[in-house]
């Protein structure tokens, strides 16, 4: 109504120019297919804040990456759950020191991040994986922040993390304290929500309103940085006309998607190629004694299984109480990027680069087997619908504390 007061008010020529724009606007919202991932992100410039999609190097935007490296944009913030590797994925844009500032929740394998890290190069956020999936869900649903006990009683509650160092080595800029509450007896702390300028995604198929269907494991942290971006940018293996996708199909609606391309060329680079090995493979081999104590401590933390359990388990020695579940008893994997129901790695020749588990390595499903994103599998976590969750730590405490170390100047890793 108040829209309709202002028309009333104006001359007949501004309302033929209000409603020739409002033509136009409604045109380019219908027109989202751009002829290259170039053309697409044209207009991204210096000191803009990209959301990109991506677990490690599954379901990474390849083509949008490499368009933005060749257009140069720099001084660009990058929230994404970690930075590529060396020489790929983000780790160009790393490369040609286009990012100023990362928020990723791993640095992991990627020495250049690292090492720009340590030297003062490059600001970063270390912030906890789930957490840094909400906030791009909570981004996206106009929640500004939200309550959560991940990182209570350490720097993520108090402060004091370094996100920039200088030349000199001395701390310039450390995060802040959180602001915390107590609900039903329980510490928690506030974090603000995260929106982008742009997103950077990944899909495998599109109709032309810019509805996505995603391909297994490759969903990951896809759809929330999607939705909490003011220009949204999708390249995809496959465009299709309106409605030849299912209604039922559509894993993110058109409404969170304005420009749509078909990426040229997918090197889909598989991080850790794992396959399955002949069970005799390694009979009568003699184990280190490294290889003995891991495998005792996975077999004494498989004694926790219980029958029809929903079970985490974390990357390293967790990952190995599957091979030593106790017989009659029957688990479901849940794996944290977005898998539930993971089934052994697969054979030769079978693996597929869009289908792998936390740790990096190719999987295969099982019948009965989910696919869902990140801040999904997370709220299956941090909701307590895990039954149970087996994790790797540096120490840990009597009283169960876990320690994960940031050594200060000398390695950063995760969080």
């Amino acid at each position: 109504a108040n829209m309709l007061c202002r028309l009333a008010s104006t001359s007949s020529s501004q309302r033929y120019a209000q409603s020739r724009l409002f033509s136009q606007s409604l045109t380019m919202r219908h027109n989202k297919v751009f002829n290259s991932a170039e053309e697409a992100v044209a207009d991204i410039s210096d000191n803009s804040q990209i959301l990109v999609g991506g677990f490690g190097l599954c379901g990474i935007p390849e083509n949008l990456i490499t368009a933005l490296s060749k257009k140069g944009s720099k001084n660009l913030t990058v929230v994404s759950n970690n930075c590529g590797v060396d020489g790929f994925g983000l780790g160009v844009l790393l490369g040609k020191k286009q990012i100023k500032k990362m928020v990723a929740s791993y640095v992991g394998e990627n020495a250049e991040f690292e090492r720009q890290y340590l030297q003062g190069e490059l600001e970063v956020e270390l912030t906890p994986q789930g957490t840094l999936a909400e906030k791009l869900r909570a981004g996206g649903a106009g929640i500004p922040a939200f309550y959560t006990a991940t990182g209570v009683g350490t720097y993520i509650e108090h402060g004091g993390m370094p996100i920039k160092y200088g030349p000199d080595g001395k701390v310039e800029i450390e995060s802040k304290p959180r602001p915390t509450a107590v609900f039903d007896g329980r510490k928690y702390v506030l974090e603000e929500s995260i929106k982008g300028d742009f997103a950077l995604i990944k899909a495998h198929k599109a109709d032309k309103k810019g509805n996505l269907v995603f391909h297994s494991t490759a969903r990951n942290f896809n759809p929330p940085a999607a939705t909490a971006a003011k220009i949204t940018i999708a390249e995809v293996e496959e465009i299709v006309e309106d409605g030849e996708i299912d209604a039922d199909a559509i894993h993110l609606p058109g409404i969170f998607v304005d420009r749509v391309i078909k990426g040229a060329s997918y090197e889909k680079r598989i991080e850790k190629l794992t396959l399955r090995q002949p069970e005799n493979k390694d009979e009568g081999k003699p184990k280190s004694e490294g290889q003995i104590k891991r495998e005792r401590i996975a077999k004494r933390a498989a004694k926790e299984f219980k029958d029809g359990m929903y079970c985490n388990l974390g990357i390293g020695i967790p990952t190995l109480a599957s091979n030593f579940i106790p017989e009659g008893i029957k688990i479901e994997l849940q794996s944290e990027n977005g898998l539930l129901g993971m089934g052994p790695y697969p054979e030769a020749g079978k693996q597929d680069p869009d289908l792998i588990n936390a740790g990096k390595e190719t999987v295969t499903t099982i019948p009965g087997s989910a696919i869902f994103s990140s801040s999904d599998s997370f709220a299956i976590i941090r909701g307590g619908h895990v039954d149970i969750t087996i994790l790797g730590a540096m120490q840990v405490s009597q009283f169960g504390d876990l320690a994960n170390f940031m050594i200060l100047l000398l390695a950063a890793k995760s969080l």
